[in-house]
């Protein structure tokens, strides 16, 4: 999605929301560095009661550094670090952005994700895989010691339902539990306070030991 001028006569400035749709790998590679979409949709041809596109919507939460110039012939065995998100069309071949052999031989890699992209093959109406990147880039600082702490320092994709129901699913979900101060331990509201009670709590036995020792041999 992006943002579109709509003028209007009661409105001097007004912006809307125009879909583009993407057909190709080269398209729906979106480097580092880019601008990218404020909206990432996969949809479905399918459609809700409102008329809507099922699909889903990518959110990455990514603030890493800068990988490796093009340039460098070692940056083939790492390709993938390019691309926030790349959507390719799904093939049993392509199992993985990388490969554990890579490291054998880095100018001529087992994998080199590149080519997922480059054979263009057309991405619409098709079975489709998400390839995201996401990390953070970390500097050392004084606050790290003894412990470096986790807020700030994180990335994340989100998957998220977008138009894929037709309303919240959550009010399907059963009828919830409200448990009053001082309830806790009441078996009529918490059934969990007392488990000895229930039918199908199972029957654990007390712990024995009979002094057993396993033996291990060495060969040298």
């Amino acid at each position: 999605h992006g943002y579109v001028p709509a003028p209007l006569a009661w409105h001097i400035n007004c912006s809307s929301v125009a879909d583009d749709i993407l057909t190709m790998p080269s398209e729906a590679a979106l480097r580092f560095g880019t601008k990218t979409p404020r909206y990432l949709h996969v949809a479905s041809n399918q459609t809700n009661r409102w008329g809507h596109q099922r699909s889903y919507r990518l959110q990455v939460f990514s603030n890493t550094g800068d990988h490796l110039p093009e340039s460098q012939a070692e940056v083939r065995a790492m390709s993938w670090a390019r691309y926030k998100v790349a959507i390719t069309k799904h093939k049993d071949l392509e199992e993985g952005s990388s490969s554990l052999y890579n490291q054998h031989d880095i100018w001529d890699p087992a994998v080199d994700f590149s080519k997922y992209i480059e054979d263009n093959e057309p991405i619409e109406n098709e079975d489709l895989v998400a390839w995201v990147t996401t990390g953070f880039l970390h500097i050392p600082h004084s606050e790290d010691i003894p412990n470096t702490v986790t807020v700030g320092n994180g990335g994340g994709v989100l998957l998220q339902p977008h138009n894929y129901f037709d309303e919240d699913p959550s009010i399907h979900s059963p009828d919830g539990v409200y448990i009053d101060p001082g309830t806790e331990d009441s078996c009529e509201n918490n059934r969990m306070a007392c488990l000895a009670q229930e039918t199908c709590s199972p029957i654990i036995e007390p712990f024995t030991y009979h002094g057993g020792v396993l033996s291990f041999f060495y060969l040298t």
